[in-house]
């Protein structure tokens, strides 16, 4: 790894012509510009610099690594200045998607969060389902949205700038009168005799059950559709069937029910936070998205 402080004295000897200018603006004597200069040499392997008439001159490799710096220290001040923006925001604006069961669960950790954290930046939220909140990203209606996806449909990496926010697990809702409900997990492959509520309207959730009965040896049989999480649990509780949700989508928990874990016989979904690759972000959306990842990473987040 090259030296940051050496690599913005070699540029100033190459912008200045001189060792002694260089020196004298970074409070260095000639000879210890000289000798922070040969360890640069060292490093890259190859001359950087020969003395002519005229002061120092920089050599090819000299000339290439001076228009790297260039480059490096611009970065460099751009990132002190986006952490010195987020150190003392007192303004600006973020307005993000985000989905239903995400918005019911985790996302208000992450706000009351962030509002502490921020009190002066506005937050707007737009929820929505997965394509419109495609399409928000892709007209710039919204800056970052969190999304969703399973491992058959993976969202392509060239679509959007992903990071991954954490595993959401596919969990098993029952009656509190059911046989299982006493018990933590079980498997798929116990289940081949149930009745089975889900949702309706092609939600992804109905392929995760046929997946994964499938995978188990067996065909579901439909009791009933149901047009949310919540009417899902609510017919569990009086025993009109079992129903498979995301974890996040059960933190309001019925209390007619009993929620157990599949393991792995359940294929989970990755919650992504997206933006789009050319976005140039504001101090106040990257520090949403700290605060977002610190939130995922809290083991006592209740999601």
């Amino acid at each position: 790894m090259l030296n940051v402080k050496r690599l913005e004295l070699l540029l100033d000897v190459v912008e200045l012509g001189s060792v002694t200018a260089a020196g004298a603006k970074h409070g260095y004597s000639p000879s210890g510009v000289s000798q922070q200069l040969r360890r640069l040499e060292a490093e890259v392997g190859q001359p950087l610099l020969q003395r002519h008439t005229r002061g120092m001159v920089p050599t090819e490799a000299g000339h290439v690594l001076a228009s790297h710096t260039r480059r490096i220290l611009r970065q460099l001040a751009a990132a002190e200045s986006d952490l010195a923006g987020i150190a003392g925001l007192g303004r600006g604006s973020v307005t993000m998607g985000t989905f239903p069961t995400l918005g019911g669960s985790f996302l208000p950790l992450v706000i009351s969060r962030f509002k502490k954290q921020y009190p002066a930046i506005e937050l707007r939220v737009r929820s929505s389902r997965f394509e419109e909140l495609v399409e928000m990203l892709e007209n710039g209606q919204v800056g970052l949205s969190l999304l969703w996806d399973y491992e058959w449909d993976r969202i392509q990496p060239e679509t959007f700038a992903l990071t991954t926010v954490f595993e959401d697990a596919t969990v098993l809702i029952v009656g509190k009168e059911h046989r299982l409900a006493r018990r933590k997990q079980v498997a798929m492959a116990d289940l081949s005799a149930e009745e089975w509520i889900v949702r309706g309207d092609e939600h992804p959730v109905v392929e995760v059950l046929h997946r994964s009965s499938e995978a188990a040896g067996f065909t579901p049989r439909i009791a009933f559709e149901a047009n949310d999480y919540q009417e899902a649990q609510a017919m569990a509780s009086v025993g009109l069937g079992i129903a498979l949700a995301p974890r996040t989508a059960v933190v309001n928990k019925h209390p007619g029910v009993s929620i157990l874990s599949l393991g792995a016989s359940a294929p989970s979904r990755r919650i992504l936070l997206a933006h789009r690759h050319e976005r140039v972000r504001a101090a106040a959306e990257i520090a949403f998205q700290g605060t977002l990842l610190d939130v995922a990473k809290d083991p006592g987040a209740a999601f």
